[in-house]
């Protein structure tokens, strides 16, 4: 009886750890997969910060008419030197890098970018993930919604 308990005690003790090792491997890929869900989804929010700056400088540039034409009823164009300052001074003022070009009399659009920090992707080497927006403004004139 005495050989029995002891052998069975014996194979007990060949397992023991085992859990441990299981353990360790599956925080380790808890912590890998929770890293990437953070800074993946911190890339996701600056990609849609830089995307609203984008629009927003696009809107304001937007709205810099040549008022002249607009009170005698030509129509609505943007002012070139107006817009292009307007949409420069909100991307300055929001500290997000940008280019701002005009196409035509009516358009203007605003490419953005950023870098966004990782939290915890700098483990394996990834420091910084690019971010990029692009937004366009186009100004019309609209009776009853139609573009006129």
């Amino acid at each position: 009886m005495r050989a029995h308990l002891r052998r069975g005690w014996t194979n007990c003790n060949r397992e023991r750890g085992s859990v441990s090792l299981w353990m360790v491997t599956a925080a380790m890929a808890m912590i890998i997969l929770t890293g990437l869900a953070v800074d993946l989804g911190g890339q996701v929010l600056s990609r849609q910060h830089v995307a609203n700056v984008a629009a927003q400088a696009a809107r304001a540039g937007g709205q810099q008419l040549q008022a002249s034409r607009a009170i005698r009823g030509q129509g609505v164009r943007t002012d070139p030197a107006l817009a292009a300052a307007a949409a420069r001074a909100y991307l300055a003022a929001s500290d997000v890098i940008g280019t701002v070009q005009l196409r035509g009399s009516t358009a203007v659009i605003v490419h953005t970018s950023a870098t966004y920090h990782t939290k915890f992707l700098g483990i394996i080497g990834i420091d910084r993930l690019p971010v990029t927006g692009s937004t366009e403004s186009r100004t019309v004139r609209a009776v009853n919604g139609v573009e006129r």
